[in-house]
């Protein structure tokens, strides 16, 4: 097995010269979902030819928030905020509103009865057990009496309505593919997905992966990275994502089966820690009520979706891209900030429930059901 501490300058101005011309040809797509409607290799948008599900406004209902969070008993503190001293309500109160159509309401017995002896895992991060959990009480509140076995292990969870057989479970990994513990210390590996044996047999994915690729220092989970036979101390972050997401794409070619598993990624959840991205330079999350109101977020799309777009292009099987980056980025207000239970300090990265994964998993079940 080979060993480099760098990049090779090289290959350093290939990537360069990649990602500038991957961000030309994919950026405009942001701001113009509408008029891509179709398949896109594997990709399918929630996207019509009437409406697009991405593409509309936050706006204030009284009917909002869908479930009291001191009656979900599925809540971790880290999303908990009301429990942790949120005063304010507002936030709760925004539903999001296509520009040329309506989703439908969220109805968990409707889906309890639709996903009768079905198995859904979410595959992913915290964000995914954001997400995993905003499901979980979505489902609860229409059924806050049905009888459910909720178990807990290291990186595995899983939540069963024992009435329907419906079975929620979470798959906690960071970057999706491999991270291994080998002689030479944790190795992440960019081209082996050996865990997705554990992903096999279910009948709805949804996977997520973003936000662990940027972290450095004392809150790096790997000591190197492996691509191929060659080890790296480290290269360029926006490649290595690429690298892993490409690997992703390729075992979903490989092992899915789209007449027996149905197939959703979750796009990159945004943060808000620099208000230079929506025009308030000296701020963040914290202290915010409101979302950004504006025809255009300012901060433009992260650079990991125009990476995604890319990715998905080499997707020959089915893959629902459930594209909430730009509507979050809006909800710059829907953070835990000081409110967390477990993550000290200013957190601007999660999202509190209930919230805006509420509204991520409307827009699952709209396309789990269309």
């Amino acid at each position: 097995m080979g060993f480099s501490s760098q990049e090779n300058p090289s290959s350093s101005l290939y990537y360069f010269f990649f990602f500038f011309l991957l961000c030309l040809t994919t950026v405009s797509a942001y701001t113009n979902t509408s008029s891509n409607n179709g398949d896109e290799g594997g990709r399918r948008e929630l996207a019509s030819w009437r409406c697009n599900w991405f593409r509309g406004s936050w706006v204030y209902d009284v009917k909002y928030p869908l479930y009291d969070p001191y009656k979900c008993p599925f809540i971790d503190p880290q999303f908990n905020c009301k429990k942790y001293g949120r005063p304010d309500n507002l936030y709760l109160k925004y539903r999001w509103q296509p520009s040329s159509c309506s989703l439908p309401r969220f109805n968990g017995l409707y889906f309890l009865r639709k996903m009768r002896g079905k198995k859904i895992m979410f595959v992913g991060d915290s964000l995914s057990t954001n997400m995993w959990q905003s499901l979980a009480c979505l489902i609860h509140s229409w059924v806050p009496n049905a009888r459910y076995t909720l178990l807990r292990q290291k990186g595995l969870a899983s939540l069963t309505f024992e009435d329907y057989g419906v079975t929620l479970k979470l798959y906690r990994t960071q970057f999706l593919v491999d991270l291994d513990a080998e002689n030479v210390g944790r190795v992440l590996k960019l081209d082996s997905i050996k865990q997705g044996k554990m992903w096999r047999g279910m009948d709805v994915l949804i996977f997520n992966s973003w936000h662990w690729w940027t972290h450095i220092d004392h809150i790096q989970p790997w000591d190197y990275m492996e691509d191929g036979n060659r080890l790296y101390k480290d290269m360029n972050r926006l490649v290595a994502y690429y690298k892993g997401m490409t690997t992703w794409a390729r075992w979903v070619n490989a092992f899915v089966n789209p007449s027996k598993t149905k197939v959703f990624f979750n796009g990159v959840s945004p943060v808000h820690y620099d208000g230079r991205d929506w025009g308030e330079p000296m701020k963040s999350c914290k202290s915010q009520t409101q979302p950004f109101y504006g025809r255009k977020y300012p901060g433009g799309p992260p650079v990991a979706w125009v990476i995604l777009n890319k990715v998905f292009r080499r997707l020959k099987k089915p893959v629902y891209w459930l594209d909430i980056t730009g509507l979050s980025q809006l909800r710059k207000d829907a953070h835990p900030s000081a409110y967390s239970g477990n993550h000290p300090g200013n957190d601007c990265s999660h999202w509190c429930l209930p919230g805006l994964p509420d509204t991520w998993n409307v827009l699952f079940y709209s396309a789990l059901f269309s």
